[in-house]
């Protein structure tokens, strides 16, 4: 089976001007290395493809794959994560990770959060800046929470993103606002424990990996899973594996929102306790990162016992039964796979 690898190089965009922050989320190039070896390990042939644009050409000059794994993130826009599995449906090529709708939907954290409400699954009140008008409309009781609508990696996040009164809220607000420019969600702040969720598989076959509390060490940035704590995390954050019965309501509810939302595959979801000590849906993460040793996702499955082969053989088996007929376009017939990963 061949399968075509697509993804955003961080070393590409940084040499053509863009800054730390602005490619945070873009892959280091180890982390290709090791999703391709791990492929390769699992007896799959592997093509890299890079990024929408890589595809765009190759897919002109009549190149296809039986299967593309795909961690491409995008540039600009809402719709930045669907680009590249959109161009894979116009083409009728199979791949891994959520589709357009999904991508785009759980993007925006707004519209994330109106789909989790409306589904009944327990969510921090919030409210979402568009406009520099929108900011006295804000009627929720402090502390609050701030954070850009449609970032990952923690972007935009810092222990200024907790609001204690009207003045910060404005100032915080017309800050991001002019940053990044995108709306603002604004929460509820939840005082709790954080927790991560691992999960893998689609719809009534999702599972969870584990569950893992992120807390944070002295000298880290107080209160907040901040972008500088994320990313200094060897210094200032703990991650422990969870198993009590904390962690089963954290997985009832993790699981409700994966299967609510459409989310395939593999990824994670976030989650923080209220004052009664109840875990709330923070956001998902349906592209998450997959560097074995940075990534939140491959130390959750580390805590848990589970390996990166294992984790990569998961995702893979989840996008593969997705395929109707099991066919390469090459007409060779594919294992199935459940023999594919082994």
């Amino acid at each position: 089976m061949k399968v075509g690898l697509t993804y955003d190089l961080r070393e590409d965009y940084l040499a053509e001007g863009f800054t730390e922050e602005e490619t945070a989320e873009f892959d280091r190039r180890d982390t290709v290395d090791s999703i391709e070896s791990t492929l390769k390990d699992l007896g799959y042939g592997t093509d890299r493809i890079g990024s929408i644009k890589g595809l765009t050409a190759r897919l002109a000059a009549g190149d296809r794959w039986d299967m593309v794994f795909n961690i491409a993130e995008g540039l600009r826009g809402f719709g930045r994560e669907a680009q590249v599995p959109a161009l894979l449906e116009a083409y009728d090529i199979p791949y891994t990770f959520s589709d357009p709708l999904v991508l785009s939907l759980t993007l925006h954290k707004g519209l994330t959060k109106r789909v989790i409400r409306d589904l009944g699954i327990p969510t921090p009140d919030f409210y979402v800046v568009e406009n520099l008008s929108d900011i006295e409309k804000v009627d929720l009781p402090f502390p609050l929470f701030a954070k850009p609508v449609a970032e990952g990696t923690s972007k935009g996040i810092s222990a200024t993103s907790k609001i204690e009164n009207k003045e910060d809220l404005d100032s915080k607000c017309r800050r991001l606002l002019s940053l990044f420019r995108q709306p603002v969600l604004i929460e509820t702040y939840l005082q709790g424990r954080e927790f991560t969720v691992g999960i893998t598989g689609t719809g009534g076959n999702a599972t969870v990996l584990g569950v893992i509390e992120v807390a944070l060490k002295k000298g880290a940035e107080a209160g907040v899973y901040s972008y500088s704590n994320k990313k200094k995390f060897e210094a200032y954050v703990r991650y422990s594996l969870v198993r009590d019965d904390l962690a089963k309501k954290a997985k009832e509810i993790a699981l409700a929102a994966w299967r609510g939302l459409g989310c395939r595959d593999g990824g994670r979801v976030d989650l923080r306790t209220n004052g009664n000590g109840i875990p709330e849906f923070l956001e998902v993460n349906p592209l998450a990162g997959l560097n074995p040793d940075i990534s939140d996702l491959p130390i959750l499955c580390n805590l848990a016992g589970v390996t990166y082969r294992e984790l990569i053989a998961k995702i893979m088996d989840s996008a593969l039964s997705r395929i109707p007929y099991p066919v390469s376009f090459e007409g060779t017939p594919y294992a199935s796979p459940a023999s594919l990963s082994r």
